[in-house]
């Protein structure tokens, strides 16, 4: 059986922040047990919920090196839907009300933890075929395999892969700083190694020495080898060209099944889905204070709040389209203040169009995905993007920018062979992206038959892991037999 092993710094159920640990701790489930032994290791954070803390068993302790120091590792375990989970414990570096931190203490406490785990696959007695390391708080476990390989006699065969859930971050201080911190050789800082504008940098050490690299999805890894979106690594992506895979994100549809999804008022599913969405929308405009009418289009917006999300361009029609528009808008998220500052000033002006809910509640963002009619997400770039393939289970067609993962799920409505699973615009301009919204709502108001045809279709599509799950095994024997 092939071994494969996960490092990563989040995963649900343990501990959440974004997109990156639906990924992580749902593609593990759907790799074939019959094939593939998968495990997970991740830091033990002190704001984990007590209910997850409960279920650790302690492991055993050692003392790893990092520069000059030597740190204490616990290793804890559990057993969570038959998959076997490992946790590096140290509170001075894992404390604190939240997983990250100020980047620098972040750079020492991923750089330990990355150090951690390659000394704790020798007391675990799990010796994996694959490292497979996820994103730039673990991109140093390739860079440290490689530097201290006499360290580490158990792993002298090991395989590793980097995967790249969002090229923005990085993982990016100060060279000397980190020379200190990692006890590197200089070799190791060279502008094909982890030198970038005078810094060093976690992401480029991990892209530059793992085996294979892979992104979420197919446009992105294109995108990532170009000076537009490479942001600062196109060079050394394009160099690894050969070695650089896309791979959609999928989503645990049984958790957006508007059929069993439990936050509902109103479950449905194919056959009264009309009656379904329409009495879900009745319940959220009720309960958000917007006026009660099921036959105006619901536009929402489920999202981190920041310009990579595209709220300049909705800043900037917000006045133009609130106005004139016969629309209800429900935004949930948190994020820049200019952009909160923004949605709730229009809140208060438009109070009976836009309902801006600055927070993050699970419970609110199904019944928002289970009552709008359209789900917004004009990114300036989006490397997979999880809202448009949760909106799809639900009904809400997705109007998107294409790019990144928007442009592989989101295939364009064509009014003359009624094809198409949403709506997109190309270029990241306002007034096409208002258009784009304006040209949605013709649809739904003037051809609702069309609309609700293509609403079927998208609730009958399977953006699960599995297909995914299969193209990540075929890496995995790729790597293996090479």
């Amino acid at each position: 059986m092939k071994k494969i092993l996960f490092v990563a710094s989040e995963a649900v159920p343990f501990i959440k922040t974004g997109g990156l640990a639906d990924v992580t701790g749902s593609l593990v489930r759907y790799i074939d047990k019959q094939e593939y032994d998968v495990r997970v290791i991740l830091p033990k954070y002190a704001c984990m919920d007590e209910i997850w803390k409960k279920k650790l068993r302690f492991h055993s302790h050692f003392y790893v090196a990092l520069g000059w120091r030597n740190q204490y590792v616990g290793i804890l375990e559990t057993v969570e839907n038959g998959i076997h989970y490992y946790f590096i414990d140290n509170e001075y570096y894992f404390a604190g009300p939240k997983p990250y931190n100020q980047l620098h203490e972040d750079i020492e406490k991923f750089a330990y933890f990355s150090k951690a785990v390659l000394s704790a696959i020798d007391m675990i007695g799990f010796v994996p075929d694959i490292i497979h390391c996820h994103d730039w708080q673990t991109a140093m476990v390739p860079v440290f395999l490689k530097a201290f390989a006499t360290d580490y006699p158990l792993l002298r065969n090991v395989k590793t892969i980097m995967t790249i859930h969002n090229l923005r971050f990085q993982g990016r201080y100060v060279m000397d700083a980190i020379k200190n911190l990692t006890g590197l050789s200089d070799d190791y800082f060279t502008a094909d190694k982890l030198e970038s504008y005078g810094e060093a940098n976690f992401l480029k050490g991990g892209i530059a020495y793992a085996d294979i690299v892979t992104t979420v999805s197919p446009t992105y890894a294109l995108e990532i080898m170009t000076r537009e979106g490479g942001e600062s690594l196109d060079g050394l992506l394009y160099a690894r060209r050969d070695s650089l895979y896309g791979i959609i994100n999928g989503i645990d549809m049984a958790e957006y099944d508007p059929g069993q999804d439990i936050y509902l008022k109103h479950n449905f599913n194919l056959s009264n889905m009309k009656q379904g969405k329409a009495a879900n929308k009745l319940a959220l405009q009720h309960d958000l204070n917007l006026p009660l009418d099921e036959d105006t289009i619901m536009l929402a917006m489920v999202s981190r709040l920041t310009d990579q999300k595209g709220l300049d361009l909705i800043a900037y029609i917000m006045d133009e389209m609130l106005s004139h528009a016969r629309l209800q808008f429900v935004v949930l998220g948190t994020g820049q203040e200019q952009y909160v500052n923004m949605l709730r000033y229009f809140a208060e002006k438009y109070p009976d169009k836009l309902s801006a809910n600055i927070c993050y509640s699970e419970q609110l963002a199904h019944r928002i995905y289970a009552s709008a009619d359209a789900l917004l997400m004009p990114s300036l770039f989006e490397p997979c993007g999880l809202s448009q393939l949760m909106s799809y289970c639900y009904g809400t067609l997705p109007i998107v920018r294409e790019t990144g993962g928007l442009k592989d799920t989101v295939q364009p409505y064509n009014e003359y062979d009624h094809t198409g699973t949403g709506f997109s615009f190309a270029n990241y301009n306002a007034h096409e992206m208002l258009q784009t919204i304006y040209y949605a709502m013709h649809i739904y108001y003037d051809d609702r038959d069309q609309w609700d045809a293509m609403v079927k279709r998208d609730m009958s599509l399977d953006f699960s892991w599995k297909k995914s799950a299969k193209e990540y095994e075929k890496i995995y024997d790729q790597l293996l037999k090479g």
